[in-house]
């Protein structure tokens, strides 16, 4: 039975998750049907357009991507403390290039009515902009915003109304940089192994694209999303506690693993991914190659699945064994 969506998010335990969306019917609603041979591939650009244009306007990193043809897999970074620090003006103006607001909120945007407005009009402003902020790192408003705007725009060019994902989206919680590391290389490789490309750098609409593309054309990490930072350390600025070199090289390692449940993997000849981009690095290896099929829930070592599960009020522990032997080790 599914769980409401305040049972699977826990921020004091962890601010990363990974979220599924799926079409309804499993239908081709974003690739190519291929029983009519009608193209929706376009629509994949939407996803990715739309998905990287929220991640500017909410307080949500984007860590990982993968628009596939009939689902989406996106690896979020919720950051409360960036929404807390904004004021009531930036709040205001993030919210404003979604929605309307209220006239209130317009008044307050506006210089040259902004003095007209009297105290009481302002108190109602402040509470509007923290219901506002308290939205703008909500996990379930992000997707709802996505996922809502690909619906219409599908319906739109139909012609028709109706459901377009089957239901609300899947998160898991990520507990730790294990769990973390893991599931976003199984994002990465998701068009690899849906034998949909050929190599990481080469699939479309996927968040490995646009970083290897930016390492080949030797550019900063692409703005859009979350960077890597490099290994835990004080001081550490905001970003994913990885090398990103590292990463390249578990992902296209783990994409070389033979899988008999998958179709598609790449070829063992293959040179180094960082051959193929034309830098050179040290090897690394981690495990990601089964992450929807092992882990339905919250993902992470023992010790962060229990505090985890007690914070949230849940007494069931089935995910426990199966966690400590994958996870125990990382």
């Amino acid at each position: 039975m599914p769980q409401p969506r305040k049972s699977q998010v826990s921020l004091d335990d962890t601010p990363y998750y990974h979220c599924v969306s799926r079409c309804v019917r499993r239908a081709y609603l974003c690739g190519e049907d291929k029983q009519t041979g009608k193209s929706y591939e376009h629509r994949r650009q939407w996803v990715e357009d739309y998905l990287l244009r929220l991640a500017e306007v909410f307080a949500i990193d984007v860590c990982a991507y993968a628009v596939m043809s009939n689902h989406t897999h996106i690896v979020l970074h919720v950051n409360q403390q960036q929404a807390e620090a904004w004021s009531v003006q930036e709040v205001l103006e993030r919210w404003h290039r979604l929605h309307k607001g209220t006239l209130l909120t317009q008044m307050y945007l506006n210089k040259e009515l902004r003095p007209q407005l009297d105290a009481s009009q302002l108190q109602c402003i402040n509470d509007t902009a923290e219901i506002y902020r308290q939205r703008l790192y909500d996990l379930s408003w992000f997707m709802r915003q996505l996922n809502e705007h690909i619906a219409r725009e599908a319906n739109k060019e139909d012609q028709c109304t109706g459901r377009f994902w089957e239901g609300r989206f899947k998160s898991q919680a990520l507990l730790d940089e294990a769990a973390l590391m893991a599931c976003m290389a199984y994002v990465d490789l998701n068009p690899v192994r849906a034998k949909m490309e050929t190599t990481p750098e080469s699939s479309k609409h996927t968040s490995v694209k646009l970083r290897a593309k930016a390492v080949q054309q030797k550019k900063a990490q692409p703005k859009v999303l979350f960077p890597f930072v490099g290994n835990p350390r004080n001081n550490m600025p905001q970003g994913l506690p990885f090398q990103l070199h590292h990463y390249l090289e578990l992902v296209d390692s783990t994409g070389r693993i033979v899988r008999e449940d998958k179709r598609g993997h790449l070829s063992l000849e293959a040179s180094p991914i960082m051959q193929r981009l034309g830098i050179a690095a040290e090897q690394w290896l981690s495990l990601s190659c089964e992450f929807e099929q092992h882990f339905s829930g919250a993902v992470g070592k023992e010790r962060l699945l229990r505090q985890y599960h007690q914070h949230l009020g849940h007494k069931r522990t089935t995910n426990l064994s199966r966690c400590r032997r994958l996870l125990n080790s990382a």
